[in-house]
């Protein structure tokens, strides 16, 4: 999968690498280069200070549900009746 960096060096993590990593806006991602001279990119663990406010300020299950899809929260709300 390509994508193209901008002229501020940002650059778009691809939907499905976005999926498969979990990771959501706000998360921190780490680039190592490994011995082929590939990068390796993966989510990046929380700084303890972070994982503090967030734990203080957030619901367990609020990350989870966030990540749900429309079908899934359809499927939740049907159930409701």
């Amino acid at each position: 999968m390509a994508t193209r960096i901008t002229a501020s060096g940002q650059l778009t993590v691809p939907k499905p690498m976005r999926d498969t990593l979990q990771l959501a806006p706000g998360d921190l991602v780490e680039f190592q280069l490994n011995g082929n001279g590939e990068v390796v990119l993966r989510k990046a663990p929380l700084p303890p200070q972070e994982r503090r406010h967030r734990a203080e300020h957030e619901h367990p299950h609020l990350e989870e549900q966030m990540r749900r899809s429309a079908e899934e929260f359809t499927e939740l709300l049907r159930g409701l009746d």
